[in-house]
């Protein structure tokens, strides 16, 4: 279930979307970032644990990253503070629970929980995770999500990538009037980390950081300028991916425009 990246940072893939929950280990507990993503994965996830959750880490205000299940504790869990504030807004709508359910995928609907503890995450105004473990910087921005946030696990050079530089996903670009040149300047500061290892929130775990860094650009690029793409990930989905092209053909139509 849980496999190794670097010596005390693990991953576990739910079958759902390919989400990647990441544990990063330290002394006294485990740092939690992005779990999920179905009741029976997370219980599975609590029971493989060697050491109780001291924090948790959601990087982005999106349902498959601010899941919860009562047997991973009750520490607390984190966020930037945008990210905190959007997840209030959306828990504050008579509505949320249908909002929710009707954003996940048909294999998940009944299987993930949309309970008491979804979404409650305090807001973090800090540029590292307060725990007792290894240094995990915050590099927050607007790339994807308002109040999105990447992790980096300083002394192994893993970057915790949340819904960006993915190998199966094209950059999913937020509804922000500005939210071409917020994608890219969140490549940007990515880019800066110097990271070694790259855990995006679904897909592989690479190596090839500055590959997919320019691999994102080139296709963020192409929605700005109205040019053609070449991003394998359209043009040759995985198999069972093949759906990321209607996430192209929407984002073209949408931000095409912002060029002409």
């Amino acid at each position: 279930m849980l496999t190794e990246v670097v010596p005390g940072v693990l991953v576990n893939q739910s079958s759902v979307l390919e989400s990647n929950a990441i544990v990063v280990q330290g002394d006294d507990g485990v740092l939690l970032v992005d779990p999920g993503l179905t009741r029976t994965e997370l219980v599975q996830l609590a029971g493989a644990l060697a050491q109780p959750v001291v924090a948790g880490f959601a990087t982005h205000p999106h349902w498959d990253h601010v899941l919860w299940h009562a047997d991973l504790g009750d520490a607390p869990r984190y966020a930037t503070v945008l990210c905190a504030a959007e997840m209030r807004a959306l828990l504050a709508s008579e509505n949320w629970r249908d909002r929710v359910a009707g954003a996940m995928p048909e294999e998940a609907a009944g299987e993930v929980p949309v309970d008491e503890l979804f979404g409650q995450i305090t807001a973090l105004d800090a540029t590292s995770v307060p725990w007792s473990g290894p240094v995990v910087g915050i590099i927050a921005h607007q790339g994807h999500a308002p109040g999105h946030a990447a992790l980096l696990v300083e002394q192994s050079g893993v970057l915790i990538a949340g819904d960006m530089l993915s190998d199966v996903f094209v950059p999913i670009l937020s509804r922000a009037e500005t939210a071409i040149d917020d994608y890219l300047d969140a490549l940007d500061l990515l880019a800066a980390t110097g990271a070694q290892f790259v855990i995006p929130g679904h897909g592989s775990v690479g190596t090839d950081v500055q590959a997919r860094i320019d691999l994102d650009r080139a296709y963020v690029l192409a929605l700005r300028d109205g040019t053609p793409v070449s991003d394998s990930r359209v043009l040759s989905p995985k198999p069972g991916w093949e759906w990321v092209r209607f996430i192209d053909e929407g984002q073209r139509e949408r931000y095409g425009e912002t060029s002409k």
